[in-house]
């Protein structure tokens, strides 16, 4: 039984010290989705979706919302 008893404990402290390894890398999705969140800075008037540069939202606003005025904001940025 001692060979039973070594082999979980390997198989825990090799479990362990990967944990230990990419929580150093810092690659976990709850983190990758807050720094996503931090790029969509602009939000759409109209329907609410969120763009991270005011190119795409004029984009976005162009093609998504052709009936509508561009707002203020939009309407000196060059595509």
């Amino acid at each position: 039984m001692a060979r039973g008893q070594q082999k979980l404990q390997s198989q825990a402290k090799a479990a362990e010290k990967a944990a230990k390894l990419k929580k150093q890398h810092g690659h976990n999705a709850n983190e990758q989705k807050k720094a996503a969140q931090k790029a969509l800075v602009f939000v759409c008037v109209i329907c609410k979706a969120q763009m991270p540069d005011p190119k795409t939202y004029k984009q976005h606003f162009e093609n998504k919302h052709p009936k509508n005025e561009i707002p203020e904001e939009l309407k000196a940025v060059s595509v």
